[in-house]
């Protein structure tokens, strides 16, 4: 350990990344350590940070503003292919592989000997933090305290914070494990560690993003979204960047229950876990999106595009993020996006997205040939096509009957 002079440390300034930084200072030797921090849009959760991580021991913080480029490369291409994990919708896996880039640019900027990161032996982000620093600095060593001191618990944790005099803003009572970016805000842990619990959604301080669907309001809010080339570029005919349209979306959602998520998922390190979700703005763009492709994406492309979906969000929750794979299927991704183009209205009425409309200048929709009245398409094709589709029937159906000539 006495090699270790100077480590980057994924930092977020929660109970596990506060007490790293001790703990790293007596287990290596007292070295270095520089607190990276990923903005990603967790917003008041980076107030005050530089000064607490400099108070617990690290020479420096930096923050890196990483929103746009995780909305821009991840987030809208993994919408784009339809991409869900188990029916979640990525939060937490989405921002991990831009963090980890990030960290692997100041620690080779700063000339450091290891990275270090918070994530526990049990969990998917330590997966997705190390293939990432691996993918940039194969050669960086990484420090996992969870898989190397003698801390067993969160309770543990809390007393390490008191014996260090690390400022903490949790309680025993409110520990849950969160965490929060401009997508997303995930919680886990006390009692939604036991499925039988429902979660408490309408106690005061637990949803953070919006309310429980049981005090959204009584009136409907309508939304209308604009999408290019499977790009969403406006809402409420307000044209913005990405980033802007999910902030948007967020507080629409937030205020009328939209986007709650309770799953037991299947980890990649093999247990199952109990989560709670919160993905008001993602929710709404997602439902959008697939409204959207409904009327301008034929019927293999999207079928073809939906069992690619499950392929690609297994990439993304198990940190494969940056692996050539993942680029093929981006790259299949956004040429069905080429007439994904027009506009969806949805209204939004506690906690359900109900589509309002649909139109696109690219629509494969006609209602000439599809309406119940008088059109140019003849019936009468229909014979040919359903004599030939069920040929195979017929000949097995004529063997079992001893009549097959």
């Amino acid at each position: 350990m006495s090699e270790i002079k100077k480590v980057v440390l994924a930092y977020s300034g929660g109970l596990d990344t506060s007490i790293i930084i001790p703990w790293l200072k007596e287990h290596y030797n007292n070295p270095e350590i520089i607190a990276v921090a990923g903005d990603v849009g967790q917003n008041d959760e980076l107030e005050g940070l530089e000064e607490k991580a400099i108070k617990t021991g690290a020479s420096k913080l930096y923050v890196l503003d990483l929103v746009d480029e995780m909305v821009d490369d991840v987030i809208i291409p993994s919408m784009m292919m339809g991409a869900k994990y188990e029916d979640y919708l990525l939060g937490t896996a989405f921002a991990r592989p831009i963090i980890a880039k990030g960290l692997v640019e100041i620690a080779k900027k700063e000339g450091a000997d290891a990275i270090a990161h918070g994530c526990t032996g049990k969990g998917n982000d330590q997966i997705r933090f190390e293939l990432a620093i691996k993918r940039f600095a194969p050669e960086m060593k990484i420090i996992a305290p969870w898989r190397e001191w003698d801390i067993k618990s969160r309770n543990e944790e809390i007393d390490y914070a008191e014996a260090h005099n690390v400022p903490l803003k949790i309680s025993r009572e409110t520990s849950y494990s969160k965490d929060k970016n401009l997508w997303h805000l995930s919680h886990e842990g006390l009692d939604l560690e036991d499925p039988a619990s429902e979660p408490q959604y309408d106690k005061p301080g637990f949803l953070e993003m919006g309310v429980s669907p049981a005090m959204a309001p009584d009136e409907a809010t309508y939304v209308t979204i604009d999408f290019e080339k499977g790009w969403p570029v406006a809402v409420d005919g307000e044209k913005m960047k990405a980033s802007d349209i999910i902030r948007k979306l967020n507080d629409l959602g937030g205020k009328n229950g939209i986007g709650l998520l309770d799953i037991v998922e299947n980890r990649m390190t093999g247990m199952k876990d109990r989560g709670v979700y919160e993905t008001p703005g993602g929710a709404i763009l997602y439902r959008a999106h697939e409204v959207l492709e409904m009327i301008t994406i034929d019927k293999d492309t999207k079928h073809m595009k939906q069992k690619l979906a499950v392929d690609f969000a297994d990439l993304v929750y198990n940190g494969k993020w940056f692996t050539p794979v993942r680029e093929a299927l981006s790259a299949f991704a956004a040429e069905t996006q080429k007439y994904v183009t027009g506009q969806v209205k949805l209204k939004l009425y506690k906690g359900n997205i109900i589509t309002s409309g649909v139109t696109s200048p690219d629509t494969l929709y006609s209602e000439d040939i599809v309406t119940f009245q008088e059109s140019d398409y003849n019936q009468n094709d229909a014979t040919g096509f359903i004599n030939l589709w069920g040929l195979p029937d017929t000949i097995l159906a004529l063997r079992d009957q001893g009549k097959l000539k």
